[in-house]
């Protein structure tokens, strides 16, 4: 028999013995146990409000507007959410307010800078530190949104600076599926559960040959601890159907840049309808439970769209479209609409792996479509919008035919439900110290 000292030298079962040994793993649980698994941010410009929202009665949405007609096709898992400004109402172009809660002069506490950090990359690294890490801890993607000198809505990292997306599908697609993925030819989605599971029963293996040497105390934590694994186990199996049926697949390889350029640039609308293919296919694998992607940046973005002039979102389609009263600019809003529709409707097509018999990854997903400022014709925050999306027993509370929330809250306080949901409820480090209610929109969740 090993002794104690032997034992916890052992890497696997010296992590599977945190739990009762160390709080850290503790605060996994914590993490782990949100109404969502996976968080999806679907990031894109300002609009023009007058356009944009949609008539309604109460909560109730009773006529879509043409900008927002496309949503409706999946009304009743959707919650429109407006009039909320951020803490820097003023703030335009570049501001990083709508992901961080920060402005551009950023936030302090005890007269300390306080690092911004966006949304998604706050939500990642709690479940990392919590111990629920995946190959890739977050997944930036977005054509050209690094181009003329414009800022994406990401922020993190060791100082706080702004993050690029992977503008390539191929280089997504080679990052995804290349060094993420298990070596070897069998990487079917029962092939990881395999994995996954021996993984399991070599360390209860190791624990249950220590069970004779603790104390009554620790003998009873171990023992709900190996239970928990048993569970753990079960839900594995019983997710073994829907796995092994094919949810964890490759998406085709796309082809080489070159295939995408368009006007001497690539075209970015096509690079992202393929960025949308492998972060479906990275959350059926589980790759990664965070991801985003974002159409543009805060200075430019071209768009060749099916019926729409190749033009400047923001300098064309904003800024000169007063005149038709914004006729190419609702077309593209109308597009945006689209694809977020899309890649419900591509979630739903898949089993979920880690749900509950007949769940679909969409079950377990917070889809969140935010905007680097609410007014982009007149370059303010005064009224920040997002369209939220979740599945059936999801985290949102929604409504046959959509729903619609108005709130002069600052609009932090939805990016804190954003955490929420993600089962990450501690809030410090992030966003502005100083928001007077610093906890989640109420009502957005069911």
């Amino acid at each position: 028999m090993p002794s104690r000292r032997q034992f916890l030298a052992s890497a696997g079962a010296g992590l599977l013995l945190a739990p009762f040994i160390d709080a850290g793993l503790r605060r996994e649980a914590k993490a782990a146990s949100g109404t969502s698994k996976r968080l999806l941010m679907f990031c894109t410009m300002g609009t023009y409000p007058p356009l944009w929202t949609p008539k309604v009665s109460g909560e109730a949405i009773t006529s879509w507007s043409a900008m927002t007609q496309p949503l409706s096709a999946a009304a009743d898992n959707i919650v429109l959410v407006e009039g909320m400004p951020s803490g820097n109402p003023n703030d335009g172009h570049g501001a990083p307010d709508s992901l961080t809660g920060q402005g551009y002069g950023g936030a302090t506490l005890n007269n300390m800078p306080v690092l911004k950090s966006s949304v998604d990359q706050f939500v990642a690294t709690s479940l990392a530190k919590g111990g629920v890490s995946r190959p890739i801890a977050s997944l930036l993607l977005g054509a050209n949104c690094n181009e003329n000198g414009g800022l994406t809505q990401f922020y993190g990292g060791p100082n706080g600076g702004n993050l690029p997306t992977i503008g390539s599908p191929l280089s997504a697609y080679n990052t995804v599926f290349g060094a993420a993925m298990p070596s070897g030819s069998n990487t079917s989605a029962q092939a990881l559960l395999a994995r996954r599971k021996s993984i399991l029963d070599t360390i209860s293996s190791e624990i249950t040959g220590l069970s004779a040497t603790l104390g009554s105390n620790e003998k009873a934590k171990l023992d709900a601890h190996l239970d928990s694994i048993r569970q753990l186990e079960n839900k594995l199996m019983s997710a073994g159907g829907s796995a092994g049926s094919g949810s964890c697949a490759k998406p085709a390889a796309p082809g080489a840049d070159s295939t995408l350029q368009f006007m001497g640039d690539m075209d970015a609308l096509a690079a992202n309808v393929l960025h949308q293919q492998i972060i479906v296919g990275a959350f059926a694998c589980d790759i990664t439970r965070v991801a985003s992607l974002e159409y543009g940046n805060d200075q430019k973005f071209m768009v060749n769209a099916p019926g729409i002039p190749f033009d400047d979102q923001h300098g064309g389609y904003i800024h000169s479209g007063a005149s038709s009263n914004y006729a190419n600019l609702v077309l593209f809003e109308a597009y945006l609409a689209t694809q977020f529709v899309n890649l419900i409707n591509a979630l739903k097509a898949v089993p979920d792996p880690l749900g509950s018999a007949g769940q679909t990854l969409f079950d377990n997903t917070l889809l969140v479509w935010a905007r680097d400022m609410g007014d982009a014709q007149n370059h303010n925050q005064q009224s920040m919008r997002f369209v939220l999306a979740s599945g059936n027993g999801g985290y949102l509370k929604t409504a046959t035919g959509g729903r619609y929330v108005s709130s002069s809250e600052r609009h932090e306080r939805i990016l804190l439900n954003v955490c929420e949901a993600m089962g990450v409820t501690s809030f410090a480090g992030f966003g502005d110290p100083m928001l007077p209610t610093k906890q989640p929109l109420p009502g957005i969740s069911a």
